[in-house]
């Protein structure tokens, strides 16, 4: 593995980790009402074409920390349709 390799998976390991006590949170209280859903909706859609991207460019950093982050996300859209 190459230095900007690794930089790129510490980066994205970063950012997506950021994302996770907003999932914990939500995942802990039910509740998500907090959270705008056109902005779930639109970073969502952001990750799923960096993702896109990622698989296209055969980069594993960027298909690694947006396919974790597109997990992240898939789960908070969940609890959001399931508590409103």
């Amino acid at each position: 593995m190459d230095g900007i390799t690794l930089l790129g998976l510490i980066a994205g390991t970063l950012t997506t980790l950021s994302f996770a006590p907003q999932v914990i949170r939500a995942w802990r209280t039910r509740s998500t009402a907090d959270l705008s859903l056109a902005m779930l909706i639109l970073l969502l859609t952001g990750i799923l074409l960096w993702l896109v991207y990622g698989v296209m460019k055969e980069d594993p950093a960027i298909i690694a920390a947006n396919g974790a982050t597109a997990i992240l996300l898939f789960l908070i859209l969940s609890i959001k349709a399931k508590h409103g």
